[in-house]
This record gives C-alpha cells, structure tokens and sequence, in this order.
C-alpha cells in the first residue's frame, strides 16, 4: 500500500494543480496521488506557515518531508536571502516539489532527495521546519527530533506542526528531553506549533 513516505509510489498519477495564497503571494501548485496532501493545503502545514519566524541566527532552512512544497516554498519566498533546502523520501514529492519550484519562479531552493536528514549531513541550519510523517511511526518522528538537534547551528530553531491528537504533548516532552526546553508557539483547532531552539 502507498503511504506519502514510500520512496516510489505506484498508485496511478493523476495530478492536479490550483492556486492558494500564502504569506503575502498567491501560488500555483501541483500534487497527486501518494503525496500528501493533494488537492490544496493542508490545515497544520498552512498553521506552520503562517506563523514561522525567522531565525536570529544566520543560514539556511530546511523543510523535511517537504511534499509537493508548499511549506518550503512558502518560507524561501517570504525570507529570498535564505537558501531553503526541500528534502523528501518520495520521489514523486520531489518531482513535484521542482515543478512547483519553477512554476512560481522560486529559485532560492534545493529539492533532494533524503530519508530525514541524512541526505543533507554535511549542512547545518538556522531553521528545521516539519509536518513530520507521524503515520511513519513514534520512532521516526523521534528520530528527526534528534537528527535536528545535530543538525542545528547554535541558536537554530526546530519548528514542527503536530495535531494533539496524534501526540504532540508527547511529542513536546520529547523535544524537551532533546533540547532542554519546547515551546508551544500556536495552538490552532487542535493543532500544535511546537519550537526548540538549540542553544549549545
């Protein structure tokens, strides 16, 4: 069975493309069977994407299990000074992910290819951002919240968008154990923005 984390997947394409607006521009994007989120943008996606900040530390973001995009593309329109790396599983994702990229003329990107961020280990970030995949399992999604703190610069900041429902008070005592401390940033019709900030 298809999941929006398999790496190849086989449900038939059929792709559809509308218009959303967020952050201050109207944008066209593409998605399709066994990606997440097809249709439009999903409630906990848009939730992180409306009420990101950025970073007081210099370098660049990224947005981990980035879909067709909307998160990543998003920010690197909002913020055109920082790079913004796109990094998914599903090859699918990441060639809609491109696509979307080129159609709304956002060339500050890199669209690769990762299994959470071991893709991008040589890079260290200003900013990790996540719907994270919470149907891939705890285990996963702990392993991001760890993978991050690594991945950080001093002063960088793990923002993710988790529903209450599927775990995000456990998933704030985690980072807390990770990191030190977590803040709930947004709450939203059950949906949590939960951030930590590296601070050593």
């Amino acid at each position: 069975m298809d999941h929006y984390y398999s790496k190849d997947p086989a449900s038939k394409s059929e792709p559809v493309t509308w218009k959303e607006h967020l952050r201050e521009k109207t944008f066209i994007f593409t998605s399709d069977h066994g990606v997440f989120s097809k249709g439009k943008v999903d409630f906990g996606s848009r939730t992180l994407i409306e009420y990101f900040e950025e970073p007081e530390v210099e370098g660049p973001i990224v947005d981990v299990g980035c879909g067709y995009g909307p998160i990543g593309l998003s920010l690197a329109h909002r913020y055109p000074s920082r790079h913004v790396y796109m990094i998914d599983v599903n090859q699918r994702a990441l060639e809609l992910a491109r696509k979307n990229a080129a159609d709304n003329h956002i060339t500050n990107v890199t669209v690769r290819e990762s299994d959470l961020l071991d893709g991008v280990s040589e890079q260290k970030f200003a900013a990790i951002v996540s719907n994270p995949p919470v149907r891939a399992g705890k285990n996963i999604v702990h392993r991001l919240f760890e993978d991050s703190f690594h991945a950080l610069l001093t002063g960088g900041e793990l923002w993710i968008v988790l529903q209450k429902k599927q775990g995000a008070p456990s998933a704030k005592k985690k980072l807390e154990e990770i990191f030190g401390h977590a803040d709930i940033r947004k709450r939203n019709k059950g949906y949590y923005i939960i951030v930590a900030k590296k601070f050593d």
